[in-house]
């Protein structure tokens, strides 16, 4: 289990196009909340959705079979991986994630810091 299902920022039944209004609702640098992914692939379950500089990131969260272990993003080589996703989020509000506009080849980090509920 992924440790998602108690928790605040799980949104269970939201799609992206809910999860990214709420982030621009809230409108704070550093709001977040993970969703279940559009493509119901075991191999990516979950969808970290984050608000910075007016913008909504969404990351993909993969399941690394192997390792039975959680990572952010596409697969690159001394990547940080996580015994669940909790510990994604947990790590997050502690550590600056790094986000990518691959449109703008442009690079920011934030913290997680504010759980959005979807209503």
């Amino acid at each position: 289990d992924a440790g998602v299902h108690s928790k605040a920022w799980y949104a269970a039944t939201c799609d992206r196009k809910t999860a990214e209004d709420a982030l621009y609702r809230s409108n704070k640098d550093g709001s977040f909340l993970i969703r279940k992914s559009s493509g119901q692939d075991s191999r990516q379950p979950y969808t970290l959705v984050v608000f910075y500089n007016r913008r909504v990131y969404n990351i993909p969260i993969r399941f690394i079979e192997s390792t039975r272990q959680y990572a952010l993003g596409r697969e690159k080589s001394g990547e940080e991986r996580f015994d669940s996703v909790a510990e994604i989020v947990e790590n997050h509000q502690r550590t600056s994630l790094v986000l990518i506009d691959s449109q703008n080849n442009t690079k920011d980090s934030t913290k997680l810091k504010y759980i959005v509920r979807v209503s």
